[in-house]
């Protein structure tokens, strides 16, 4: 199951306006390596392990596995995880023949905001809206892992 997926930074909330969903997601890291991920993750009210392997050079692709688990197996886990725990609002948009997921981060991210889309190849085309601004596919600052470890909040560029 490979991910093709493009993050850019967000310019504006108009996006909020435009969202069919949303939804609370609460994330840890049982291990962040950069060779492999491993994460547990609340969605709303269900919950999930993911597996995400190393990206391509570009960074837009990867294998991801992922698995429905029951939300009690999700809690009992997050208190082992590495430290640093990802918490945002995630909003789907529709976009066109696309859905953006704009996660809009709290806490120690709080001023993050992140529009991801996935795509069926790395070439295939799509609408950008207004509120759409720098890509930052491959820049693992970027990177939830990441994040969890190194806060947007306390970086200096």
């Amino acid at each position: 199951m490979q991910e093709i997926e493009r993050k850019f930074l967000v310019t504006s909330e108009e996006f909020k306006t435009l969202a069919f969903t949303q939804n609370r997601v609460v994330q840890g890291y049982l291990n962040s390596h950069p060779e492999r991920t491993v994460r547990v993750r609340i969605k709303g009210n269900k919950g999930f392990l993911t597996v995400k392997g190393k990206g391509n050079e570009a960074g837009t692709t990867r294998l991801e596995w992922e698995k429905e688990i029951p939300l009690t197996d999700v809690e009992l886990l997050l208190p082992l995880c590495e430290k640093g725990v990802i918490d945002k609002i995630r909003y789907e948009v529709n976009v066109g023949k696309h859905v953006y997921e704009v996660d809009v981060f709290l806490g120690d991210n709080e001023g993050l905001i992140i529009a991801e889309i996935e795509l069926s190849s790395e070439t295939e085309p799509f609408e950008k809206p207004e509120w759409l601004g720098e890509e930052v596919t491959g820049d693992v600052r970027y990177y939830n892992a990441y994040l969890s470890q190194h806060p947007f909040q306390n970086r200096k560029d």
